[in-house]
């Protein structure tokens, strides 16, 4: 399988992998990534379902260390440093979960505003303030504040979940599979949002998706991982020439290529 030809870039990676290697028990799931994410770009990891896309986001969060290799954040590495310097660190990345993961005891607002109350020496009538403010900058004005997460639709609990993950003014932001289990129309929304939200807090961004139109759409460029490795990268316009195969058969969601999926029949 040929890997991508490394592309150049005069700035310092915000965000970089080097030989990042990761198994559990005897199933290999990352098998030397090596990835460099730059400031203020917006970067999507495409691959199917088991290739190792979440299992290389807790890696950089530091909620799981690699075997080998290493992750560095503003040229820090990961593994070198104290927790309470992985803490800082974290302070400045927003997370937007695949599920929304909200609190169900909390309000709305509560939850927008959780980090800002934890970690923050803050009023609760300050934080609502701000929880309104990043409630409005994803389009739910503020009679949302002060319902649960039990009376929204799957597409405001998505809204309330980025507007949580930007609360802080986070300088990176990690975007986990934001538009599963969104209609269509939604998840353009969701997408329109993240690339709105991205460009006004000036963040870089990280997405892990396996769905091509919201792939295309937020992404400046696009990483396909395969069988523990990064085997393509360019942007959007280099993904519609490229003539790997994987990611042909991937982008096209044929089941006939180099890729092959194990169907199980069931008995």
């Amino acid at each position: 399988m040929a890997l991508f030809k490394k592309q150049k870039n005069t700035q310092n990676p915000k965000i970089r992998l080097i030989g990042v290697k990761k198994s559990f028990d005897s199933k290999k799931v990352l098998d030397g990534v090596d990835l460099d994410i730059y400031p203020g770009e917006s970067l999507v990891i495409i691959g199917g379902s088991g290739t190792g896309k979440s299992v290389t986001l807790k890696c950089i969060l530091g909620l799981l260390a690699p075997d080998k290799g290493h992750v560095e954040i503003d040229g820090k590495h990961l593994d070198k440093l104290s927790k309470k310097e992985q803490d800082a660190l974290r302070s400045q990345i927003g997370m937007l979960f695949q599920s929304g993961a909200l609190f169900d005891s909390l309000n709305v607002w509560e939850n927008v505003a959780f980090s800002l109350t934890q970690n923050k020496k803050i009023s609760p009538a300050e934080a609502k303030k701000i929880a309104i403010e990043k409630l409005a900058q994803v389009g739910l004005n503020e009679t949302v504040a002060d319902v649960y997460p039990s009376d929204l639709s799957g597409g405001m609990k998505k809204r309330v979940g980025l507007a949580r993950a930007i609360a802080t003014n986070p300088a990176v932001i990690f975007f986990d599979e934001p538009t599963t289990g969104l209609d269509p129309i939604m998840s353009d929304v969701i997408n329109d949002l993240i690339v709105s939200t991205v460009k006004t807090l000036g963040a870089t961004a990280l997405t892990i998706t396996h769905d091509m139109s919201s792939a295309r759409k937020i992404a400046d460029r696009i990483a396909m991982l395969y069988e523990g490795k990064i085997i393509w990268i360019g942007t959007v316009k280099e993904l519609d020439k490229t003539t790997n195969p994987y990611v042909r058969q991937f982008v096209a969601g044929s089941a006939t290529g180099p890729i092959n999926v194990e169907v199980k029949a069931v008995k």
